[in-house]
């Protein structure tokens, strides 16, 4: 069976969601994870904090290492890498899941947010992507893999909220990109989207409170099928826009119901799904 053991693995976001269901999945591989997130402090409205994550990852069978980092500063996202290669000798995989969220229309999106969202969304990524690369480079199966959405021009995915959906198709759009410029080096990059709504600090606070979450999956979904893509063969397997529910069907996955948060509920769609 496939396995992530022994790998080092840098993800953003990793306190909490779908960047700590990635994490421990990983970690019951044994791999070693550099979480890279804000929250070092708790906080009333956002469960979880860098250190927590690191105690549920080794309580999971991995190694953590606590990276308390803003990602939209350079010098705190290259000290992480350093940080990282220092303690672990090298990485393995990127994961670019940290993300900012604002579903408004443009009269009602604040320059600040819009900002934030861009540095966060596209920005993050593209500079995670650049500061791992060189390490990416050295190691055996290379991945990057993107928590963004298939590309899509279609008007309804923009007209409510244009500020979000630029600044995270711009990770998609580094997907498209990064996949074609390191081909050549063997580094995989890829992107992963839930099919569902999944059961996360966003969907709860911003998407319709309990009864979202009553409607949504568990963020292990996103977990289980993050692994399946970060163990295949970097050189085969690049350039994907992939969709958790469908890629797992690929993998022979044919039951889901492990995943609601409630027995038997219909799950809601996620936004930029295909058509």
């Amino acid at each position: 069976m496939a396995t992530l053991r022994g790998k080092t693995i840098f993800i953003t976001g990793a306190s909490r969601g779908i960047g700590l269901a990635i994490a421990l999945r990983a970690a019951r591989d044994g791999a070693n994870i550099a979480v890279v997130a804000k929250t070092a402090e708790p906080h009333p409205k956002l469960p979880g904090t860098v250190f927590s994550a690191c105690d549920e990852i080794e309580r999971a069978g991995g190694k953590a290492l606590a990276c308390v980092t803003d990602i939209r500063c350079e010098d705190q996202v290259v000290a992480a890498v350093e940080r990282t290669v220092q303690t672990f000798g090298g990485i393995d995989v990127l994961v670019n899941n940290a993300s900012a969220i604002q579903l408004t229309p443009t009269p009602e999106t604040p320059m600040k947010r819009f900002d934030l969202m861009h540095q966060v969304n596209t920005r993050g990524t593209f500079l995670c992507s650049q500061a791992c690369h060189p390490h990416l480079a050295r190691a055996a199966n290379p991945h990057i893999l993107n928590i963004s959405p298939p590309l899509s021009l279609a008007p309804r995915w923009f007209g409510p909220h244009v500020a979000y959906s630029i600044a995270k198709y711009g990770m998609s759009l580094c997907v498209l990109g990064m996949a074609e410029e390191f081909k050549g080096g063997g580094i995989a990059v890829n992107a992963l989207w839930p099919r569902t709504i999944i059961a996360t600090a966003a969907v709860q606070n911003l998407l319709g409170g309990d009864a979202a979450i009553r409607r949504a999956r568990r963020p292990g979904i996103m977990g289980d099928a993050a692994h399946a893509v970060l163990t295949k063969p970097s050189r085969e397997f690049t350039g994907r826009f992939l969709i958790d529910e469908d890629f797992l069907r690929t993998e022979g996955v044919t039951d889901f119901s492990s995943y609601l948060i409630v027995a038997g509920a219909e799950p809601l769609p996620d936004f930029f799904l295909p058509d």
